[in-house]
C-alpha cells in the first residue's frame, strides 16, 4: 500500500471541512449554516447523478407542462426541483424557498423552519441537456429579517444583503463554486470519494477582454462567444476573464435573466471574486426586487472591464 498516497488522500479539504472552518470565525450560527449547505451539497450530487444518466433514464422527454416563465419543462427539470425542495426542508433549517420552477414561494411549515431563505434556479440551462451543454444548479442564501412569521418580505430584499451564493455545474466534471462572503471558491467532485473537493481556491476575476480584442503580440482578434448556459458562462468568465452580458432589447425590455436566483448568486459570487456587476442603471446588488421572479439586464465581469461598460452607458446618459 502506498501510505503517502493515502496519507494524501486524507488530507483533501472537503466542501464540509471548508465551510466548518470558515464557520468557526462565525460562532453564533452554530453549525446550522454548515447543515443548511451539507443539504445544498447532497442535491447537487443527486441531481449530477441524475443529469450523467438522463438519457439511459429517459429524463430528457419534455413533462409535459411548462415552468411559470413560459419555457418547456423538462423531466430533469423536475426531477431537480423536487431535490432540491425535499433537501432544503428536511435540513430544518430554511423558512422560505423560491424556486424558478414554482410560481409562488414555498413556506416551510412551523416544525421544520430554520431562519434561512433559499432561493434558486433548479436546472439553469436545462435546454441545452440534449446537445451536451454543460448545465447546473444556482442558489443564493439569506436570513430572516426578524423571528416573524416568514414572508416574501424575507426574499424581496436586495443581493447585497446575501450571506452567501454559489452554483454547481454538471459538464465533464461536476465544479460547486461558493462564495459565503469572504472570497470565492470551487470544488470538484471526486466520484471515487463522494465528496467534493477544493481544487480552485481563492477564485479571482481578471482583465482580459481588451488583449482579446486588440491583441499586440500579432495574433488574430477573438470573437464573442456564448455557451448559452448562465452556470457554463459565467464559470467560463470566473476562471478565464472577460464580461458576461445579457442586455436589455426590444424583445425583452427587462432584460432575460430572474433577479433573485440568477442575476443576485451570480453578481455575488463576481463580487466577492473582486468583480462587478451592473444592470446598465445600478450596482445589480443594490437593486431591490419587487416580484420573485423578476428579470434584469446583466453585465458582470472584471471590474475594469465593466467600468468601461458603464463609462459607455454613462456617455449615452442612460445612467
Amino acid at each position: 500500500m502506498d501510505h503517502a498516497a493515502d496519507a494524501f488522500r486524507t488530507d483533501l479539504m472537503t466542501i464540509t471541512r471548508f465551510v466548518l472552518n470558515e464557520q468557526s470565525k462565525h460562532p453564533e450560527s452554530r453549525g446550522d449554516f454548515s447543515i443548511l449547505l451539507s443539504h445544498i451539497v447532497l442535491g447537487c450530487k443527486f441531481v449530477c447523478a441524475a443529469v450523467n444518466k438522463a438519457g439511459l433514464a429517459k429524463l430528457i422527454g419534455l413533462a409535459g407542462e411548462t415552468n411559470v416563465q413560459g419555457e418547456e419543462q423538462k423531466k430533469l427539470d423536475v426531477l431537480s426541483n423536487e431535490v432540491f425542495v425535499k433537501a432544503l426542508v428536511s435540513s430544518g433549517r430554511t423558512c422560505i424557498l423560491v424556486s424558478e420552477e414554482d410560481e409562488d414561494a414555498i413556506i416551510v411549515e412551523p416544525s421544520k423552519r430554520g431562519k434561512y431563505c433559499v432561493v434558486f434556479d433548479p436546472l439553469d440551462g436545462s435546454s441545452n441537456i440534449d446537445c451536451g451543454v454543460s448545465i447546473g444548479t444556482i442558489f443564493g442564501i439569506y436570513m430572516i429579517k426578524d423571528g416573524g412569521e416568514p414572508s416574501l418580505e424575507d426574499v424581496l430584499q436586495p443581493g447585497k444583503n446575501m450571506l452567501a451564493a454559489g452554483y454547481c455545474m454538471y459538464g465533464s466534471s461536476c465544479t460547486l463554486v461558493l462564495s459565503t462572503g469572504s472570497g470565492v471558491n470551487g470544488f470538484t467532485l471526486d466520484p471515487s470519494l463522494g465528496e467534493f473537493i477544493l481544487t480552485h481556491p481563492d477564485i479571482k476575476s481578471f482583465r482580459y477582454v481588451e488583449k482579446c480584442k486588440f491583441p499586440t503580440d500579432g495574433s488574430s482578434a477573438k470573437s464573442l462567444r456564448y455557451i448559452g448556459s448562465m452556470v457554463a458562462d459565467v464559470h467560463r468568465t470566473l476562471l478565464y476573464g472577460g464580461v458576461f452580458l445579457y442586455p436589455a432589447d426590444k424583445k425583452s425590455p427587462d432584460g432575460k435573466l430572474r433577479v433573485l436566483y440568477e442575476v443576485f448568486p451570480m453578481s455575488f459570487l463576481m463580487e466577492q471574486a473582486g468583480g462587478q456587476s451592473f444592470t446598465g442603471k445600478e450596482r445589480s446588488l443594490d437593486l431591490v426586487p419587487k416580484k420573485i421572479h423578476e428579470r434584469s439586464p446583466i453585465f458582470l465581469g472584471s471590474y475594469d472591464d465593466v467600468e468601461e461598460i458603464k463609462a459607455l452607458y454613462a456617455a449615452e446618459g442612460k445612467v
